[in-house]
């Protein structure tokens, strides 16, 4: 008989939108698309069949925050660390770009700019991916109805820290690091007017204006001075415990308190608040929704913030900003998701390789490099801690995949649901594993998750349709991603 479908994945439990629990059924493909959702599907109705062997079947991870670009060139990590997306079920990354030193290390419009930035990532990448854009000029924020029409980007950012603050630490020229004009500053008055801009291209595209947003790292540029210097002159503390006391949690809810303030006043609705990494930032989100209530706020924290303390995580390597936290404040994120107050985890995934990492001397952490990657581990990492917490694998996918394709206008995606992308991940449940930096997919020759422990492992990946991850080993190929417009069909 003629096959009605292309491919047929079999012997799986599949968590499906809505459910908390895994269904034992059938994954049907046809076009890319998920065309049947049924129990025993007969074999001989697909071209090609795999056997999930018992495995839990999750939608793909989209992951809403990654930096590919910023220490590597732009095509390198396009290669290479969608490779390790694929290695941890990660089917679509949403990277924050901008003009400025790193990535491109250019400045100039976004008409000019993001035109390069698509053609250094066409063909490269093993999953789909999509950009988010930060408004660092006067001159972006006019072109932001355009950026939307013209290439598909709805969703922009702001880095609050960048006031006095370099991407590393203090910053003496503000002009030369952001490559804005010398006569602007990016400050207060530059994010209240990134928001009037981005409420400008929602009312300049009403069709759109419930998927177009704004994000923001907060962290307040004064008090992270401040503190840098006190830490720095005290010498009392070193490693990731002197580099979390210079940037303090309240830092974070200050920055999240004037951002949610500037909000209300532009009357800018979609906000979203980005790795929060405290007891005291997620505090102030939570009394800013409430003091709020007619902003759309969600709040993101990220698989390191939830794995890794101060004290666990492998050396400097994980220096990170916001930075890893005590203890206490990882158990404290904790019990927000399981409480139902965060809506999205990611990887924050910045490749830094070892050469531009550490400084000299090597164990200073305020000479190393900010970030490192995380993509491999994410839906691992989550169904692996989250198991413990109470967490259903409903609600994982929910975190991994549905609640930030639903924000950022991925509208294909995020859910194993007849008529969306097959992007799927198949998990094993039952198997335990030991994190080292060299089974990794990513150039990054160390992991702050160094000799953790997991205990369930992403075998194979599906990108819509296209079997991309194999029994662990990468079979896809370059180009099989593809830059989503958004937002989507």
């Amino acid at each position: 008989m003629t096959s009605t479908l292309d491919l047929l994945i079999k012997n799986v439990s599949v968590v499906l939108a809505d459910q908390a629990d895994p269904v034992r059924v059938d994954i049907g493909v046809k076009d890319g698309r998920i065309a049947r959702l049924e129990a025993d599907i007969p074999a001989d109705e697909a071209a090609k069949v795999v056997d999930g062997r018992g495995r839990v079947a999750f939608p793909g991870v989209v992951d809403a925050h990654q930096h590919w670009g910023i220490y590597n060139p732009l095509e390198t990590d396009t290669a290479t660390e969608s490779r390790a997306c694929a290695q941890g079920g990660v089917t679509t990354a949403l990277n924050y770009m901008r003009t400025g030193q790193y990535y491109l290390n250019k400045g100039g419009p976004y008409a000019e700019f993001f035109p390069q930035v698509l053609e250094a990532t066409e063909g490269k990448s093993l999953v789909d991916y999509a950009f988010h854009l930060a408004p660092m000029s006067k001159e972006h924020i006019g072109e932001l109805p355009d950026i939307v029409s013209d290439f598909g980007v709805s969703s922009f950012k702001i880095f609050m820290f960048y006031g006095s603050h370099g991407l590393h630490g203090r910053s003496s020229n503000q002009s030369d690091f952001l490559m804005i004009p010398e006569d602007e500053r990016y400050d207060y008055a530059h994010f209240e007017f990134v928001m009037r801009g981005v409420q400008k291209a929602r009312e300049a595209h009403p069709e759109l204006a419930d998927q177009i947003s704004l994000s923001l790292h907060c962290e307040t540029a004064e008090i992270m001075s401040a503190y840098t210097k006190m830490v720095e002159e005290e010498g009392t503390l070193t490693g990731l415990e002197a580099y979390s006391a210079s940037r303090p949690p309240h830092s974070e809810g200050l920055a999240v308190t004037i951002a949610s303030y500037l909000a209300h006043e532009t009357g800018l609705p979609n906000i979203n608040l980005l790795h929060l990494t405290s007891a005291k930032a997620v505090e102030a989100a939570l009394l800013m929704a409430k003091t709020f209530p007619h902003i759309n706020f969600r709040r993101e924290v990220t698989v390191g913030h939830l794995l890794a303390d101060i004290h666990t995580a492998h050396g400097i390597g994980g220096k990170v900003n916001p930075p890893l936290r005590p203890r206490e404040d990882v158990e404290a994120l904790w019990q927000h998701v399981v409480d139902g107050e965060i809506d999205w985890v990611v990887s924050d995934h910045a490749c830094c390789r070892e050469e531009l990492k550490f400084g000299d001397p090597a164990d200073d952490v305020f000479l190393a490099k900010s970030g490192f990657g995380g993509a491999e581990y994410l839906l691992a990492g989550m169904v692996s801690e989250g198991r413990k917490r109470g967490l259903s694998f409903g609600r994982i996918a929910e975190l991994t995949a549905a609640n930030p394709a639903q924000r950022f206008g991925l509208n294909s995606k995020g859910a194993i649901k007849v008529g969306l992308d097959a992007d799927i991940a198949l998990v094993d449940t039952d198997q335990t594993w030991t994190v080292r930096a060299e089974d990794s997919e990513s150039t990054q020759e160390y992991t702050p998750f160094e000799g953790f422990e997991l205990t369930a492992k992403v075998t194979d990946t599906f990108l819509r349709g296209t079997q991309i991850l194999t029994d662990g080993k990468v079979t896809g190929t370059p180009g099989a991603g593809q830059y989503v417009r958004r937002p989507s069909a």
